[in-house]
């Protein structure tokens, strides 16, 4: 009887643990970020993963998406107390979303990623130069519940879902602004409304990842409790800072994204041509 041959070591196989503090600062930081401004706070938890605790993209991404579940959560129950949540909305993003994330994801593998890319870094940056010219005010009214915004509701999930599929980019920095431009709801409850919509992707996506062994659940699970903890001083801070400035933060965040964008695309092309 022939003795099978042991399974392959895991990618991490030989490589010490990173100690602990490193994923509960990127936690806090992510954290930090997701209740302030409504994100999943990714843009910076899987660079912070891939500097401090030596992931790779596609790892450090899965999570960090882990760690953004719990995250969500927290922020949506506080802005959801506070009364600055859209429920509807958030339900109608979230079907939209569904939908494109299993449409981005398929998009992926067929279309020329290089002139979308930077389509979509040149949205952003206008998104950025927008919120800063009309900073949006602090009122509480819903989406009117009306077929046409109901549709672009859904619509903007779908948006949202695309982008997420093709570049990797959280929801919120997305949904936030288009909240607050294009369907005129104030900057609280804009992010609240984002969190609460985010929730059903993430789960789904983490899912997904954790049944394909891509996701650090020893990271995940240190990142996830610092940014939950961190989430509710978050919300504190987005109630205590003015909307006009919490517009350029905003913008200041989203340029970050454009700069992140902006590298993977020099690097894919770089990669393309050798």
């Amino acid at each position: 009887m022939t003795t099978p041959p042991p399974d392959p070591a895991p990618p991490d196989a030989g490589t010490p643990p990173a100690p602990a503090w490193r994923f509960l600062v990127v936690g806090a930081v992510g954290g930090l970020l997701s209740g302030m401004f409504g994100v999943g706070g990714g843009i910076v938890m899987v660079p912070l993963l891939i500097l401090l605790a030596g992931m790779d993209q596609r790892r450090a991404s899965a999570t960090s998406l882990a760690a953004i579940v719990p995250t969500a959560v927290a922020g949506s129950v506080a802005y959801l107390v506070n009364g600055q949540v859209d429920l509807v909305a958030a339900l109608l993003v979230a079907v939209g979303g569904i939908a494109g994330g299993w449409l981005g994801a398929k998009l992926l593998a067929r279309l020329p990623l290089g002139w979308l890319r930077w389509l979509f870094i040149a949205l952003i940056v206008v998104v950025a130069v927008r919120l800063v010219v009309a900073a949006p005010e602090r009122v509480a009214d819903p989406v009117p519940l009306e077929l046409g915004p109901a549709l672009g509701l859904v619509a903007l999930g779908l948006v949202v879902g695309i982008a997420s599929g093709l570049f990797g980019i959280g929801g919120g920095l997305i949904m936030v602004p288009a909240f607050m431009t294009l369907f005129g709801l104030g900057d609280l409850i804009a992010r609240g409304t984002s969190l609460v919509a985010m929730i059903p992707t993430a789960v789904s996506g983490t899912l997904t990842n954790v049944r394909s062994g891509i996701v650090d659940l020893r990271a995940a699970l240190i990142a996830g409790l610092a940014a939950t903890v961190a989430a509710l001083p978050g919300v504190a801070l987005a109630f205590l800072v003015p909307p006009a400035v919490g517009a350029w933060l905003f913008a200041a965040l989203l340029l970050v994204a454009a700069v992140q964008l902006a590298v993977r695309a020099v690097r894919a092309q770089r990669v393309g041509r050798a």
